[in-house]
C-alpha cells in the first residue's frame, strides 16, 4: 500500500500546481506591449482591475489593482518592457 502511495502523492501535488502555473504576472524585463488598449486587455487577462494608464516622459506608467493592493507598473514606451513594479504601501496612518 506504501508503494502506490506516493504516486498518488505526487499526481496530487501536480494537480494542484499545474493550475497556478497557469496563472501569470509581470515581472521586471517582460514585454508588455505599446499600444495602450493592448497593455489593458493583458493587465485585465490576469484578473487585475485597471485604474489608470498614462504616458509620462518616454514611459507608460499603468496602474491596477490585485485585489486590495494598488500597484504601479512602468513599461518603456518605446518598447514595452517592464522597468519598475511598485507596490503601494497605505501608510495613510504614520502619526
Amino acid at each position: 500500500m506504501t508503494k502506490t502511495r506516493f504516486p498518488m502523492l505526487i499526481a496530487g501535488a501536480a494537480a494542484t500546481l499545474i493550475p497556478m502555473a497557469a496563472i501569470a504576472s509581470f515581472a521586471v524585463g517582460d514585454t508588455v506591449g505599446t499600444d495602450l488598449d493592448e497593455i489593458r486587455s493583458q493587465f485585465e487577462a490576469q484578473g487585475y482591475t485597471v485604474t489608470e494608464i498614462e504616458i509620462e516622459d518616454d514611459e507608460i506608467e499603468v496602474e491596477y489593482l490585485d485585489g486590495d493592493q494598488e500597484v504601479e507598473v512602468t513599461l518603456a514606451a518605446a518598447t514595452g518592457e517592464v522597468l519598475e513594479i511598485e507596490f503601494e504601501d497605505d501608510d495613510s496612518d504614520d502619526d
